[in-house]
C-alpha cells in the first residue's frame, strides 16, 4: 500500500476506482455511494448536501488518519488538517468563477467566445459557479432571458458569444509552472431539455485536424494557472480555431475514457505532479473509450441488481434505489479500435442495461 487517501465531493467514484488501481488504501465522502464505490473503498460515509461535507470529513477523520486529501466537485474548498494533493484552496478560488476564468483568458491572449453586452442576443447564459453545464442556455432574447432568471434566482452568470462547434476538452497535469497534455475528449452533452449543455459523456481520444493547437493551448493555460495536478481545460472547436471556456482545477468526468483509451493512471499522474514530476510525453493511444451517463426517462426504482454488468458499466445503484425522471442512473461504456467499433458496442451494451431498468 502507497498511502491512505481520503477522497472527498459529491461524486468520487472515478477518482477512488483510479486511486485504487495506482495502490492506494482509498476512503471517500461521496454523495451517492454506489455499489462499486464501495469496492473500491475501506469506508464511506454518504451525504445529502454539500453543506453537510466538512462534517462527514470531520466523522471520517476520526475514523482514521490519512496521508493525503484529494477534492471532486463540490469541495475545492474544503478545509482539512489532512495535506491536500492538487491545487491549494486559495489559488482555486479564481478557477471556481467563470467570470475570473474568462479574465484569465484575457490577461493571457487566450481565444475565447466574448462577453456580451446586457442587449445583445443570442448569448450562451452560464452560472458563474458550478460545474457540469446543467444550467447553461442559450437565451435568443430577452424574453427568454428572463425566463432562464426566474427559474434560477439569484443565481450570478456571465453572457457569452455563441460559439458553433464541438464541445471538447484537454485532460493535463501540471506542477504549477508546467504543464503536460495526457489525452484529448470529445465531450458527450444532454442534448435536450432544459439542461441540453449538461455533461453526460465521453469520447477518447478527440481526433480532429485542430487537436494539435488545443493541446498547445491547454498546455499553455494549465502553466500559467499556477495550478497543481490535474487540470482540464474545456473547449469548443470551431471550423478555423479553437475557443476556450472554461477551467476545471480537479478531475475531471472524462477519467475513465482517458484510462481506457491511453492505459494511464490519472491518480497517480496527480500525485507525481504534485511532487514535481511530469511524464515526459503524452501517452500514446491504445483504442477508442466512450462513457455515456443514462438517465431516467420516467420515475423508476431499481429492482434488478446490475453488478453483473460490471464489466461495461460503472456508478451502480444499490437494488431497490429509486430516481426520480431526470435523473443520472448509471454509466455505460463502449471501446474499440476505432470511434465506429466503440460507439457500436457502447450501444450494445445501453440495450442490455435497460432490459433491466424498465
Amino acid at each position: 500500500m502507497k498511502g491512505r487517501v481520503l477522497v472527498a465531493g459529491f461524486a468520487t467514484r472515478h477518482v477512488v476506482q483510479s486511486a485504487f488501481h495506482a495502490g492506494y488504501e482509498v476512503c471517500a465522502v461521496d454523495h451517492f455511494c454506489d455499489q462499486d464505490l464501495f469496492w473500491y473503498t475501506k469506508d464511506r460515509i454518504k451525504f445529502e448536501d454539500l453543506l453537510d461535507l466538512p462534517d462527514a470529513v470531520d466523522d471520517m477523520c476520526r475514523r482514521y488518519s490519512f496521508d493525503m486529501l484529494i477534492v471532486t466537485s463540490g469541495a475545492e474548498e474544503l478545509l482539512s488538517s489532512i495535506p491536500l494533493f492538487g491545487t491549494p484552496r486559495k489559488k482555486i478560488a479564481r478557477f471556481l468563477d467563470k467570470l475570473d476564468i474568462q479574465h484569465f483568458f484575457l490577461e493571457n491572449e487566450i481565444v475565447v467566445p466574448r462577453l456580451l453586452e446586457s442587449s445583445e442576443f443570442p448569448a450562451m447564459i452560464k452560472p458563474r459557479r458550478g460545474a457540469g453545464g446543467w444550467r447553461n442556455a442559450i437565451v435568443k432574447n430577452a424574453a427568454e432571458q428572463k425566463k432562464w432568471e426566474l427559474q434560477n434566482t439569484g443565481v450570478e452568470y456571465i453572457r457569452q458569444e455563441v460559439i458553433a462547434g464541438i464541445p471538447a476538452s484537454v485532460c493535463c497535469v501540471a506542477d504549477g509552472k508546467q504543464a503536460r497534455a495526457i489525452a484529448t475528449n470529445e465531450q458527450i452533452l444532454r442534448g435536450d431539455g432544459g439542461s441540453s449543455f449538461g455533461f453526460c459523456g465521453s469520447v477518447t481520444p478527440f481526433e480532429h485536424p485542430l487537436c494539435k493547437k488545443m493541446i498547445q493551448m491547454a498546455e499553455q493555460i494549465a502553466a500559467k494557472s499556477g495550478c497543481t495536478g490535474t487540470i482540464g481545460i474545456d473547449f469548443v472547436v470551431g471550423n478555423e480555431k479553437p475557443y476556450a471556456i472554461e477551467i476545471n482545477p480537479r478531475f475531471q468526468g472524462t477519467v475513465d475514457t482517458v484510462e481506457w483509451a491511453h492505459g494511464c493512471n490519472l491518480f497517480q499522474y496527480h500525485i507525481d505532479a504534485c511532487a514535481g514530476i511530469l511524464p515526459p510525453s503524452s501517452p500514446l493511444k491504445r483504442q477508442v473509450a466512450v462513457r455515456s451517463i443514462l438517465f431516467a426517462d420516467r420515475d423508476i426504482t431499481i429492482k434488478h441488481d446490475l453488478k453483473h454488468l460490471k464489466s461495461c458499466i460503472a456508478d451502480i445503484p444499490h437494488l431497490n434505489t429509486s430516481f426520480e425522471a431526470g435523473q443520472a442512473l448509471v454509466s455505460v461504456y463502449g471501446w474499440g479500435s476505432t470511434r465506429k467499433e466503440a460507439f457500436f458496442l457502447l450501444d450494445k451494451h445501453i440495450s442490455t442495461v435497460k432490459q433491466y431498468i424498465r
